[in-house]
């Protein structure tokens, strides 16, 4: 084992022990006891805690297994579709009933502008994209030119020579 953690699911205390593998096996903390992997019922509970709107609407909840460019993170998981104006998805671990993200109609915009600001249309998240460098370099150019003709075109006192006098 690499590690062990303890914490609280659903009201119970649990142990989620990380094993030399990679994988993870959740275990009841009282009997030591491995628990089966969260359920889509469990992850509804889950993310009906997590969820801040109508306390009444019942998420959709579907498996996930191939990331998307809304959620990129462990997998399998679980995600919990709220109807409610904003498109409110919570997505759970499948394997350790942790909460790993939400996603609403304004983080989707921020992700949209956030994908243009780097240049990378597809995955939101690389930020050394051919087009960034290039624009980078450019920039760059601009700035080292803009600096050597401002010095050629600064004016330069000129002294005045007076007549007679110094």
């Amino acid at each position: 084992m690499r590690q062990l953690q303890h914490r609280m699911l659903l009201g119970r205390s649990i142990v989620e022990a990380q094993l030399d593998d990679g994988k993870v096996r959740l275990l009841d903390a009282r009997t030591a006891k491995p628990l089966p992997p969260v359920d889509s019922a469990a992850a509804a509970l889950i993310a009906r805690q997590a969820y801040r709107g109508d306390p009444g609407s019942a998420p959709i909840v579907e498996r996930i297994d191939r990331p998307s460019t809304e959620y990129r993170g462990a997998l399998p998981a679980w995600r919990a579709s709220f109807p409610d104006d904003d498109g409110t998805r919570i997505y759970v671990a499948a394997e350790t009933g942790r909460l790993t993200s939400v996603r609403t109609g304004t983080w989707r915009l921020y992700d949209f502008f956030w994908g243009l600001h780097i240049m990378d249309w597809t995955e939101h998240e690389r930020f050394n994209t051919p087009w960034l460098n290039a624009f980078a370099a450019g920039g760059l150019v601009f700035a080292v030119a803009g600096a050597i003709l401002l010095f050629m075109r600064w004016p330069r006192r000129r002294r005045r020579k007076a007549q007679g006098v110094r």
